[in-house]
């Protein structure tokens, strides 16, 4: 098996145990992200991550928790695949001869060069998962959405945007934000994961280590990540989830000023709780099944 199919696969199995351990966590992050600003001396519809698992268990048993997994389930595992596998070719790039160590300083490239390849698939995706499917039932409740519209599932909400949202182009509104998430981010999750990784083992050489150093480096690797690009996140969360007709933002720096104007830094860390909470047992459980999965490769 080369290389590549090596790296496919277990970039599409790392991409699997990513979605089942993480997309409840991913769930609440979008509804706090995008439940709409209170009227003044309202509270808002959630009063944080508990009481919004709480409220969607009470509402959709916990089925609610997995809303909106069909497109990423196929888009994850074909996420990671593509990340992994551009990661892998980088690599191979960089290499001064095969089999070479490289420093954290070229993983760090390897993950940007990766980071712009999976950003033209998490675009689309997410417009579709985080911004309708995950927001709709919070969009639904506020009397400031006017007419929410519902959608039957993943391809009702492509079908609705190439239809009535600028064809393709409407499918990869918030590509900007999306690219500063992806392309920083993805830097720091491979630098930091090299980092710990040639930490642990005292040295370069990091093959000797065991699933436990696996499971510590690629769940902090995935907390640098948030750490690194959260504000990010929410304006492409929140232009993502803008009306097409009637929009209330020009564009991410717009989105930036207004969300820092009326809410201040605490706006732009919206969900972070939950996020943070996703995303080191999620990416432990990535890089532990990518791992394991390559090296029973050969």
């Amino acid at each position: 098996m080369g290389d590549v199919a090596k790296d496919l696969t277990s970039g599409t199995i790392g991409g699997v145990a990513q979605l089942i351990v993480g997309h409840p966590f991913d769930t609440i992050k979008v509804k706090l992200q995008s439940q709409p600003a209170p009227l003044p001396g309202q509270p808002p519809k959630y009063a944080g991550a508990m009481d919004a698992v709480k409220q969607t268990l009470a509402a959709e048993g916990p089925r609610g928790l997995y809303k909106g997994m069909g497109a990423p389930l196929a888009t994850v595992a074909a996420f990671n695949a593509v990340l992994f596998t551009v990661r892998g070719q980088m690599e191979a790039l960089l290499r001064s001869e095969p089999g070479a160590t490289l420093t954290v300083g070229q993983q760090v490239i390897c993950g940007a060069g990766a980071g712009v390849a999976v950003s033209f698939l998490a675009c689309p995706t997410e417009l579709i998962k985080c911004s309708r499917l995950q927001a709709q039932s919070v969009l639904a409740d506020s009397a400031s959405a006017g007419v929410a519209v519902k959608y039957g599932g993943p391809m009702d909400v492509a079908r609705h945007v190439l239809r009535s949202e600028g064809g393709v182009r409407g499918l990869f509104k918030g590509m900007v934000p999306t690219l500063a998430r992806e392309v920083p981010g993805n830097a720091v999750v491979f630098g930091v994961y090299e980092a710990l990784k040639q930490y642990m083992a005292g040295g370069p050489d990091t093959s000797k280590l065991g699933r436990g150093s696996f499971i510590v480096a690629g769940g902090l690797a995935g907390a640098a990540f948030w750490l690194t690009v959260y504000p990010t996140d929410v304006i492409k969360s929140v232009i993502q989830v803008d009306d097409y007709k009637n929009p209330k933002y020009t564009g991410s720096i717009n989105a930036f000023r207004r969300i820092f104007a009326s809410e201040s830094l605490k706006g732009l860390y919206k969900g972070f709780g939950p996020a943070m909470a996703r995303s080191i047992p999620a990416n432990a459980a990535c890089f532990l099944a990518y791992e394991v999965t390559r090296s029973s490769l050969g």
